[in-house]
Order: structure tokens, then C-alpha cells, then sequence
């Protein structure tokens, strides 16, 4: 469970734009998607590489999710990814 709690601390931001992607009823199907295909592969235990590798275990992780949230957010209609970046931003504080 540390290895999530590091990835929250590093990309906190981008989680809670991840978050609220899947809470926007008007977001689109495919970056919802890609949110839920990012927090599937986090969690799952097929992996690249093994997380016994120490180091590029938890890297291919984090690098497969973040490319996932990027997608996601190109998924996004102009405009979108800041509204919602603004809207968790004042949610977090």
C-alpha cells in the first residue's frame, strides 16, 4: 500500500483531475476510460515489470499511469481539463 501512497504524494494533482473526470457527467467515455484503465493497471498484479525489480518495478507503474492520465486529459473536450483542474483545486484545499 505505500507504493499508492507515494504515487498520491507525486501526482496528486493529476489524480484529482483523474477524479474528477469520472465524476463530470458531461466528460467523455473515452478519457473516463483511460481514468479506469490507469487506476486498473495500478492495481492489478500483472505488471510490465515485476514490482520485485526495485526500481523499475514501481517506474513502469507510475510511468503507465501517468501516460493514462495524460491520455485522458487529451481526451478532453478545450477547455474541460482546466474547469475541472480549477474545481479540484478548490476542493483539495
Amino acid at each position: 500500500m505505500w507504493k499508492l501512497g507515494r504515487l498520491w504524494w507525486a501526482m496528486r494533482g493529476e489524480l484529482a483531475l483523474a477524479w474528477a473526470v469520472l465524476r463530470n457527467g458531461s466528460a467523455p467515455w473515452g478519457a473516463k476510460l483511460a481514468v479506469l484503465a490507469a487506476a486498473a493497471y495500478l492495481l492489478s498484479p500483472l505488471d510490465l515489470v515485476t514490482d520485485a525489480v526495485p526500481v523499475l518495478g514501481w517506474l513502469d507503474d507510475g510511468i503507465v499511469v501517468f501516460l493514462l492520465l495524460r491520455l485522458s486529459q487529451k481526451l478532453l473536450p478545450p477547455g474541460m481539463a482546466d474547469a475541472l483542474r480549477a474545481r479540484a483545486a478548490t476542493t483539495r484545499r
